[in-house]
């Protein structure tokens, strides 16, 4: 493991960022689909400050008990306070806390990536809202209490809309879509706003992001059996709906349908699909203002030909040089190299080594928060 950690030091020689660490992560039986998110997660830079800054503002609170915000917290500070710049480190403390918060991850079965990712991203905020909501609670019964004497403690409970926590977690990752829907009758347009953290996009053979969120934009007919109830009509009308991106996230996330339940067949097929997705994209077909520009900073690519086996890794770019991380063993990559993942161009081939989420991160510099 030191000759591989030595290796990268040799390779990025004194190109080596300053203060960065470049750590793989011990795999305890089958949490490559924990690792291979994990490495993707600290090399989102706006992201893993901000869990160093709660880190090193909550340290003082020993006694609380541990969570996988914590548990979290504590594994990346442990990375980026390693004296050594390579090596390896167990994430022991989080993945047992995963397993005894979530059953799902409990078992030596092959476990999805996405699902992971996604369960972690929505534990994580509500952890940081029952710490508002609590911190809150703790400042109004410490008030005076001649304050709330007269009238109600709490001024929105008459029928005003709470407003919802915005998390850091919300500030980097989260979206909203639209929801459109224009009656053909009376050409009326419903809109229904939704947020989300990652986009899941339905894939084809030898095809691109952009046009795989071109067909997640387009337009769609709602008749026969499907009719859309119009308030305005008062009944069931043929109607369009179409979604947009209204406000897109600063951390764009996309994650590639790979698994398709086949009918014929009864169970899952992983779908290995040549899918482009390109170091800069240009989302502009799904927003409402100006095109937003992204960057690629990380890949978790699914090794294997099905479903329910195969391993999991991450390419990322950190500090304009692409590293590949596989559990324990780091090294640089090839910018170039990243193509190899986009899939195959036909069904059976021997590469199985194919991008399944995509992390690309907002340019716009007046987006940076």
């Amino acid at each position: 493991m030191g000759a591989a950690g030595s290796k990268l030091e040799k390779a990025l020689g004194d190109q080596f960022p300053e203060g960065e660490r470049y750590f793989g992560l011990e795999n305890f039986g089958n949490t490559c689909y924990c690792n291979s998110v994990l490495q993707a997660l600290y090399f989102c830079v706006p992201f893993r400050e901000q869990l160093l800054d709660y880190y090193s503002s909550n340290k003082n609170g020993a006694d609380a008990e541990d969570n996988l915000l914590t548990c979290l917290a504590d594994l990346f500070t442990q990375i980026s306070s390693q004296k050594k710049k390579t090596g390896v480190i167990a994430p022991k403390r989080f993945v047992q806390r995963l397993k005894k918060q979530n059953e799902l991850f409990r078992s030596y079965m092959h476990q999805d990536a996405h699902e992971f990712l996604n369960f972690l991203l929505n534990e994580l905020v509500d952890i940081l809202e029952k710490e508002a909501q609590n911190a809150k609670n703790e400042a109004e019964t410490s008030s005076p209490p001649e304050k709330i004497a007269n009238g109600p403690k709490n001024p929105q409970a008459n029928g005003v809309k709470k407003e919802p926590l915005v998390t850091w977690v919300h500030k980097n990752f989260q979206g909203i879509l639209t929801n459109e829907t224009r009656c053909l009758r009376c050409e009326t347009v419903t809109a229904r706003d939704e947020t989300f953290f990652d986009l899941s996009l339905d894939i084809e053979q030898n095809s691109s992001i952009t046009s795989c969120l071109k067909n997640f934009s387009s337009t769609e007919t709602l008749n026969a059996e499907d009719k859309f109830f119009c308030d305005k009509c008062c009944s069931l009308q043929e109607a369009q709906k179409r979604m947009k991106i209204k406000k897109p996230p600063h951390i764009l996330v996309i994650h590639l349908k790979r698994f398709k339940y086949i009918e014929q067949l009864g169970r899952y097929k992983k779908l290995s699909y040549r899918v482009v997705f390109p170091l800069e994209l240009k989302l502009s077909n799904t927003v409402e203002d100006a095109d937003s520009e992204y960057s690629l900073f990380a890949v978790v690519v699914h090794v294997g030909s099905g479903p329910n086996h195969g391993h999991y890794v991450s390419l990322v770019k950190s500090h304009n040089h692409w590293l590949f991380f596989d559990d324990e063993n780091v090294e640089m990559i090839d910018e170039s190299a990243v193509q190899t993942f986009f899939g195959s161009a036909q069904e059976y081939s021997s590469n199985t080594d194919h991008g399944y989420i995509l992390f690309y991160e907002r340019l716009a510099s007046e987006n940076k928060s």
